[in-house]
């Protein structure tokens, strides 16, 4: 299968002297033609530059690429010919129609008047905007707007897209209709260049998942060749803990050896360990702990007097 994005030592750095700052540290990626590569990361990693270098928005500081069979350093404008680039803020001119967008991207990228008009038909209705696509943009909701923008980033052809994060600020559902219109994208062979910060999106949608942080990509590989590096069971807790319990007890379980990997959020953890089943007691008891420390009662305790205040209630 060839290969539409191949990188080597990629590298950006911004400023000089004592006051540079090394953004990405030596990118080597491989992308296949039609799979969709999910680039994860925390925000800062380094994700939207390494984009922004690929899209030839932003010039390397060092290493070579070749991305839709040309040389980004030498051909950066043959590249922008073939890819297509949807950023995280958005395309779009708010005072004109979706549909006035479409065909002025058609235009930018040289088609004559009626192919313009043609593929701004078959875009509307690939990516039902066809209910709103002669309102203003400005009036869309943000998933009309994303859909929109993912046409735009289409309109000349495109054999390979970059979407920078996606679906940030969607809600749900619109999220869920996204994601169905990138599968779709894939599904006529279109390459996919995917960052996002969200683990979900990326085990939902990518071929492949490379993950970068701190300006290096830290592994490679298919969400299931990642989910068994990390192996074994996954313990979920949810916590609702009084002022300092999440904290300490996030300190405490990332401690334990039988945790291999730990993922915590604002209340809830997910453990990752062999036979979660046996080391169940233990965390509850490490729980127990902090319960008992922050409170003055265990959580047996609170139990209790929280299925006697029930009783009461109902006797």
């Amino acid at each position: 299968m060839p290969r539409v994005i191949e990188t080597s030592g990629l590298r950006k750095s911004f400023g000089s002297g004592e006051k540079t700052v090394v953004a990405v540290q030596g990118i080597d990626l491989r992308v296949e033609s039609g799979e969709i590569f999910g680039f994860l990361g925390p925000n800062g990693a380094g994700k939207t530059t390494t984009l922004r270098m690929l899209a030839t928005l932003l010039p390397p500081s060092g290493g070579t690429a070749i991305v839709a069979g040309c040389d980004l350093l030498r051909e950066p404008q043959r590249v922008r010919e073939r890819i297509g680039y949807v950023s995280q803020a958005g395309g779009a001119d708010r005072a004109a129609t979706g549909r006035e967008n479409l065909v002025l991207q058609a235009r930018l990228y040289g088609l004559d008047k009626h192919t313009a008009t043609q593929k701004t038909d078959a875009l509307i209705a690939a990516f039902d905007l066809d209910t709103f696509a002669d309102r203003l943009v400005k009036t869309y909701s943000g998933g009309q707007r994303r859909r929109l923008d993912l046409a735009l980033g289409l309109v000349h052809g495109p054999r390979l897209v970059f979407l920078d994060e996606p679906s940030t600020g969607l809600d749900p559902q619109s999220r869920v209709r996204l994601w169905d219109e990138i599968r779709r994208l894939r599904e006529t062979g279109t390459t996919i260049f995917l960052t996002t910060h969200y683990m979900d999106e990326a085990d939902a949608l990518a071929d492949r998942i490379g993950i970068i942080d701190q300006g290096r990509i830290v592994v490679e590989g298919t969400s299931d060749e990642l989910k068994q590096r990390i192996g074994g069971d996954v313990v979920t807790l949810g916590l609702d803990g009084v002022d300092g319990a999440v904290a300490r007890t996030e300190g405490l379980l990332r401690d334990q050896a039988y945790v291999r990997h730990l993922e915590g959020g604002q209340d809830t953890f997910g453990l990752y360990g062999e036979r979660g089943e046996e080391k169940l007691p233990a965390i509850m008891r490490l729980l127990d702990d902090v319960f008992l420390d922050q409170t003055g009662r265990s959580l047996r305790e609170d139990e209790d007097h929280a299925q006697g205040r029930g009783r009461r209630g109902h006797g």
